[in-house]
């Protein structure tokens, strides 16, 4: 699969192999949508009920327990 990068009036657009090319504003919204998803995910496993906690008890910490060492985020 080969990805190339062209310019069609004025926007820069990402092609992946034969199929059409998709605007790059198009594909802005996705980004921001993936690095919020990203940046909840980091939070759960990093900080949740650590330093600092959204939910009461130790359910969300237990659960994230070991991708939280995997990570290198340390816990106790």
């Amino acid at each position: 699969m080969t990805t190339t990068t062209s310019s069609i009036a004025g926007d820069t657009c990402f092609s992946i192999g034969a199929g059409a090319a998709i605007p790059a504003r198009d594909l802005a919204p996705w980004a921001v949508l993936a690095v919020l998803i990203a940046t909840v995910f980091v939070y759960f496993v990093g900080a949740e009920q650590g330093a600092f906690a959204i939910f009461d008890g130790m359910y969300v910490h237990e659960y994230v327990h070991d991708g939280r060492h995997l990570l290198g985020f340390p816990c106790h």
